[in-house]
């Protein structure tokens, strides 16, 4: 059974920096994409960044280009957010996310994964 597990979240000060991490199990590194999302309070999700099954592309929201960066360990099975520069607007509740579409990272059409982590907080603020 595929499961994800995000850890990393926090309470961090503006301009700081937090490395999210979201550990699969239940299947093979690279067999699925994995997306990162984001809710906050009364606002709708949105989806963040994206790593395709390959690992050749990399999917930035516009929020968060220049200051995220999505990576994999494929050895621990484990997708990486780093999140620098972090401004008062990031925060929310990240979500990663998997999904076996070869296409998925071009929209990061949430509707389109298919197996869900529980969330980790992420706030900032001074």
């Amino acid at each position: 059974q595929l499961r994800l597990v995000e850890s990393g979240g926090g309470l961090v000060q503006p301009g700081g920096s937090l490395r999210l991490s979201c550990a699969g199990s239940g299947f093979t590194s690279g067999s699925y994409a994995i997306g990162w999302f984001r809710q906050a309070p009364g606002k709708e999700r949105e989806g963040v960044s994206c790593l395709s099954r390959t690992g050749s592309t990399a999917a930035y929201a516009d929020s968060a280009k220049g200051r995220f960066t999505i990576t994999r360990d494929n050895a621990k099975n484990t997708v990486f957010l780093q999140m620098n520069s972090l401004k008062p607007e990031d925060t929310a509740v990240y979500y990663c996310a998997a999904s076996r579409s070869l296409v998925v990272c071009r929209t990061l059409d949430a509707p389109r994964f298919d197996s869900w982590g529980q969330g980790t907080q992420v706030t900032v603020s001074s």
